[in-house]
């Protein structure tokens, strides 16, 4: 019955004029992402007010390939148009613990909820730019120092304070260009890098080398490291499966997780590391278990007007996850399909608990675990 009564679909944002390809969670604000796509534009949603925060226009000429949270309410954002920029976010104050909605003024609620009237469309001054010699595909910054890391033609590390890189970490002898870079959240100083040649490398800033390197069957278009256990990356592959590696062990993946029909191209880990969303050129959201290689039954979201998907991502309650499309739309989705959203009093609070005890009680039961 949740299953057939469930509205996974929370939300749909607009704003974007060509696909949107990058999510980024922004860092100590709970309902509020950013957006960037092909248009060269950058926006900041509002999941709370559903509405736009803030509009960057002119960002990049083209693609914004990656976005990446810098040190403080600021973002770095890199594209095709061979730069990175650093940007000041203006974002409204909701740290007091008052509603979100009670800390704007009424002028700047009105301009945020005026989307009949056209925008001012002068182009932002970034804050630095970072000049490069190729397109860049993909940015991710350190968790904790000023460091960036992009892949273009090679993996190379920045300091915010310097507009060349200062270490070049490319793997010796390739030649191929580099898609996904993406450092450690536990061991920040490592990150790892998928690339066109099918490989997976391991690098560590403070040897400045490639540490390892394994070559998958097909290409990887995306990786994301499991934010509870350090040695756990997650890989989404051409061949229309994902796969979780041990860093410790790269001969064979720990789990092979097969559902979608088509290329994956996104994945992202939950805040709790026991489940990740992935996203695909099938046109679909799949939720997962980690560990388990059949996917969530019935966590497998789509809509009639969504395109391929580019990007998918969880958000930091891990309630919700988010996809970004070849149809210009962000959307937010219910990771629990079946959730109920609002006020609960105690007695539907205890009566869905006692649901649940029930249900973890009894799925290993071989009749019960069928309708499960």
């Amino acid at each position: 019955m949740e299953r057939m009564f469930s509205k996974p679909f929370v939300a749909s944002f607009e704003g974007h004029e060509d696909s949107v390809c990058s999510l980024e969670r922004i860092r100590g604000r709970l309902g509020c992402i950013a957006s960037a796509g092909f248009d060269g534009k950058i926006i900041i949603h509002s999941l709370s007010r559903r509405v736009t925060i803030q509009t960057i226009y002119g960002a990049h000429r083209g693609k914004i390939s990656g976005l990446a949270m810098a040190q403080g309410d600021r973002i770095l954002s890199a594209g095709h148009d061979t730069s990175i920029k650093l940007w000041a976010l203006s974002l409204p104050n909701t740290d007091d613990g008052d509603d979100a909605e009670n800390t704007i003024s009424d002028n700047t609620r009105q301009d945020l909820m005026a989307v009949d009237e056209p925008p001012e469309r002068e182009p932002s001054k970034p804050i630095v730019v970072y000049p490069g010699k190729t397109p860049f595909n993909s940015i991710h910054h350190h968790r904790y120092e000023p460091l960036f890391a992009t892949a273009s033609n090679g993996v190379h590390v920045w300091d915010e304070t310097k507009t060349a890189p200062i270490t070049d970490l490319t793997f010796g002898g390739a030649s191929e260009t580099v898609d996904v870079v993406r450092f450690n959240m536990a061991e920040a100083s490592v990150l790892a890098s998928v690339g066109s040649d099918r490989t997976m490398c391991l690098y560590d800033i403070r040897t400045g080398k490639a540490e390892k390197r394994i070559v998958m069957q097909m290409r990887s278009n995306a990786l994301s490291w499991s934010p509870t256990q350090p040695t756990v990356m997650l890989l989404a592959s051409e061949d229309h499966n994902l796969y979780t590696f041990d860093i410790r062990n790269l001969s064979t993946p720990s789990q092979i997780y097969k559902g979608h029909v088509s290329a994956v191209t996104s994945c992202d880990w939950s805040p709790t590391g026991t489940e990740f969303v992935s996203g695909g050129w099938d046109r679909t959201v799949r939720i997962w278990h980690e560990g388990d290689g059949r996917g969530k039954e019935g966590q497998m979201y789509h809509g009639k007007r969504m395109q391929r998907v580019l990007s998918t991502l969880y958000t930091q309650d891990a309630r919700f996850v988010l996809s970004a499309s070849d149809d210009g739309n962000v959307r937010l989705w219910k990771s629990n399909a079946h959730e109920r959203l609002g006020v609960l009093d105690t007695r539907e609070r205890n009566a869905l608990e006692y649901r649940d005890a029930l249900k973890k009680r009894w799925k290993y039961d071989n009749e019960i675990g069928k309708v499960l």
